[in-house]
């Protein structure tokens, strides 16, 4: 594996990581990686690897070492194709129920004070299984917060939502007749106003590439990828609901609840992110001892611990390291485990974060009762042998 870190160090300072504005980024970015092989540990490969797909970038969990994922290890997701986006005549335009609708080039944008916001990014799919893992990655976002437009266009004291549209579209069948529509996802007025809610145009200090988004993309830390409206060109406060194909049919998770015999089923829309955690990488070292490593995520709740059982064990609490101190960037764990035995054994982690909430075992109910595949954050079982 290569270390990352001197070259990170550089690219981040070419991208202008020391620019000036409203900053949200911990100053202590630099050197997040997993540690680096000693002198004389070497990786205990998976039992049961992680599919390599060359034409769908992800994360390789095994061989995961920085804490900001490079666009070339990140995943993207696309539900109209990849639109052509004309930039001579692409604008934000922002109406609805505001009282000063406006429309902004990406020059205007530009000249807004600018933010920046580290934030893990993940599909509602990932994990779904065992051939889509890797679609989660951490990246430092840039552009002007979301907020201060609004409020420049003046809500309504109707306003209730505010909808996204991105450039590409495609038809849809809604009862019986056809339709052409733009991908769109809504945010409450509330969710909308938060501080880190950003007008995005770069990624790790350089320009949104057409994959992710460009040239303007949503970030929502904390929710589902689904969220980050890419191609961003209309933004329309809504007095009511928005539904859609990718809030009221797709992107909906049923779930079941066993109350006194009784399943009670209920539709949820896909939103904020559950609470994740994952065993990335072991390594034996030089004296015998293995170092377990991997990584923990969620909507911004703070954690509490990440815990790991060996084989049929108790839970042992870990180590958490790098990221603990950023609320929406995924967190890295270790775990140091003396004298263990030859032969075959399983690790399985779990997190629990401050409300108490534990990410589930497959058979709890709240996974095994869930009959769709997106937010899927039960507990993953890796095995080795030693």
């Amino acid at each position: 594996m290569r270390d990352r870190r001197s070259l990170s160090r550089r690219e981040w300072l070419r991208g202008g990581l020391a620019a000036t504005g409203a900053s949200l980024l911990h100053p202590s970015v630099f050197g997040f990686v997993l540690p680096s092989l000693e002198a004389g540990e070497t990786v205990v490969p998976f039992l049961d690897p992680q599919p390599v797909n060359p034409d769908r970038p992800m994360v390789q969990w095994d061989q995961l070492e920085s804490w900001i994922t490079p666009e070339s290890d990140f995943f993207s997701v696309k539900h109209y194709g990849i639109p052509e986006v004309d930039m001579e005549k692409w604008k934000l335009t922002i109406g609805g129920f505001v009282d000063r609708p406006l429309a902004l080039t990406l020059e205007d944008l530009k000249a807004r004070p600018k933010s920046h916001y580290t934030a893990t990014l993940e599909c509602s799919g990932n994990g779904a299984s065992e051939r889509f893992m890797g679609a989660v990655g951490n990246a430092r976002w840039s552009g002007t917060r979301l907020g201060p437009v609004l409020q420049e266009c003046g809500l309504s004291p109707e306003a209730t939502e505010v909808v996204f549209f991105g450039v590409d579209r495609g038809k849809e069948e809604i009862r019986g007749n056809e339709y052409e529509q733009n991908f769109g996802r809504s945010l409450s007025v509330k969710e909308a106003l938060r501080d880190r809610v950003l007008l995005a145009y770069e990624m790790n200090g350089k320009p949104l590439s057409q994959t992710h988004g460009a040239p303007l993309r949503l970030v929502v830390p904390g929710w589902y990828g689904v969220a980050w409206v890419k191609w961003l060109w209309r933004v329309e406060v809504h007095d009511r609901q928005f539904l859609s194909r990718f809030m009221g049919r797709d992107y909906v998770t049923i779930r079941g609840e066993e109350r006194d015999g009784e399943t009670i089923w209920r539709e949820t829309s896909v939103g904020r992110m559950n609470l994740k955690s994952i065993v990335a990488r072991v390594t034996r070292m030089d004296g015998g001892a293995v170092r377990v490593m991997g990584a923990v995520w969620n909507d911004g709740t703070p954690l509490k611990a990440v815990e790991l059982k060996l084989d049929d064990g108790a839970w042992m609490e870990t180590e958490l390291g790098e990221g603990k101190d950023h609320p929406h960037c995924w967190t890295f764990w270790t775990y140091d485990w003396n004298d263990p035995a030859p032969g075959e054994h399983t690790l399985v982690s779990r997190a629990v974060d401050a409300r108490g909430r534990v990410q589930p075992a497959p058979e709890d109910d709240v996974i095994r009762l869930k009959k769709t595949y997106w937010e899927a954050n039960q507990q993953i079982r890796r095995r080795i042998r030693l």
